[in-house]
């Protein structure tokens, strides 16, 4: 039976079936494995996760008068609080495949930029940031013309690329909600260097580390969170760096709840641009494949970040929900009438009735020509019931259907 707890409920000879919340928060390959050791509980405990999911059939069961949460009861808690969102707020200004193509560009440009800041710091040279307020503009442009396009292609990167579309993701999220939460121009386009800036202290970690795929061990681990400080002192020494953008460098790790790193900031502590931070930064690594961990699909993210409690600012959650959708670009989902199709464009207006291509009929388990389905056209005769995993059904690069010939 699976349930969830507060890591201080945790004792040796509990099986952990999933650590809740960032995996940059814990040094472990995997978030299930038998807690076996003190010296693990204590690693758990000195992070920021605050939750874990046990499962009392593979170890032992909470302790009397614990608090536990079945799945269905986090379920229930994530649902409410997204139950409401449901208006999309953002004009779309062009089509999803045209501006995919142009996304594109601007990826491959934007990565290569980013790579050679990255180098730049290692070799503890001054950063430029010249070019920054043009790639950030050309991003900026885009995420203006279609919000989900730029988004959702740089979700799609490889493990070894992380690091640097990573960074080009967050800047294209934090330019997306800052518009979302009606910030002007000129705080939009700082969002989206803070977005771009927010992870450069990596460039201080060895790559050894940041692209191991085995357990982080204490020393290592250790490192991984010195990343927000080290991205300050590089931040601080660059030219025309504002201070709200190295706050989100600084501070895009802390929760709201006073347990992030690396200062325990709490609430209103912690600034808005850096709450905004901790957001996008989750969302796009945990829907990103790493050496040690594939990514979950788009829906299953927003779904398990609602159920986190005191992780996100609830207000800028909600507004992010809003920006990307309950339903991302890319989420595999379930129709009434029992068809498999995947997210390939939010409509302008409404979370609920996205386009999807289905593919897949469940009633018999067949695959389907595939087709588009407009829901916002087929209001009351057809819906999403729920999300799928891509894994659960054995489907493989489901992107391909949003991707086109991209």
């Amino acid at each position: 039976m699976l349930k969830r707890i507060k890591t201080t409920d945790l004792c040796v000879g509990m099986y952990i079936k999933e650590l809740c919340g960032s995996w940059m928060n814990h040094p472990f390959l995997r978030g299930r494995f038998l807690l076996s050791s003190e010296q693990d509980l204590k690693q758990i405990l000195s992070s920021s996760v605050s939750q874990v999911w046990i499962d009392t059939s593979k170890g032992l069961d909470v302790p009397p008068g614990a608090v536990s949460l079945s799945p269905e009861e986090a379920g229930q808690q994530a649902d409410a609080r997204l139950e409401g969102i449901t208006e999309k707020t953002t004009v779309i200004r062009s089509s999803m495949e045209d501006e995919l193509a142009a996304a594109l560009r601007i990826c491959e440009r934007s990565k290569a930029a980013v790579v050679e800041m990255f180098s730049h710091a290692r070799m503890g040279a001054v950063i430029e940031l010249e070019g920054v307020d043009t790639l950030v503009d050309d991003i900026a442009s885009s995420i203006h013309r279609h919000p989900n396009a730029l988004i959702s292609l740089a979700r799609l990167k490889t493990a070894d690329e992380y690091t640097y579309l990573h960074s080009v993701a967050v800047c294209a999220l934090m330019i997306a909600l800052a518009r979302q939460l009606g910030l002007s121009e000129e705080l939009v386009h700082e969002a989206g260097i803070a977005g771009l800036l927010h992870d450069i202290g990596k460039a201080a970690v060895p790559d050894a580390i940041l692209n191991k795929p085995g357990k982080l061990d204490d020393a290592e681990f250790e490192q991984i969170r010195q990343h927000p400080q080290a991205g300050g002192e590089i931040l601080v020494t660059s030219h025309h760096v504002s201070a709200l953008v190295v706050d989100v460098c600084l501070h895009h790790h802390e929760k709201v709840d006073g347990s992030g790193y690396p200062s325990r900031l709490a609430g209103e502590q912690i600034s808005l641009f850096a709450r905004m931070g901790a957001i996008c930064d989750v969302y796009d690594a945990i829907t990103s494949d790493r050496p040690y961990k594939k990514g979950w699909g788009p829906a299953e993210s927003i779904h398990k970040m609602a159920e986190w409690q005191g992780h996100f600012d609830e207000n800028i959650f909600k507004a992010f929900v809003r920006t990307v959708g309950i339903y991302p670009v890319g989420s595999l989902v379930r129709l009434e009438s029992g068809a498999l199709g995947v997210v390939i464009e939010q409509h302008e207006r409404s979370l609920l009735t996205p386009k999807v291509k289905v593919f897949f009929m469940t009633k018999g388990r067949t695959p389907i020509l595939p087709k588009v389905v407009d829901l916002a056209k087929l209001a009351g005769t057809e819906r999403i019931i729920g999300r799928e995993s891509p894994e659960t059904w054995g489907f493989r690069h489901i992107e391909e259907l949003w991707k086109g010939a991209l």
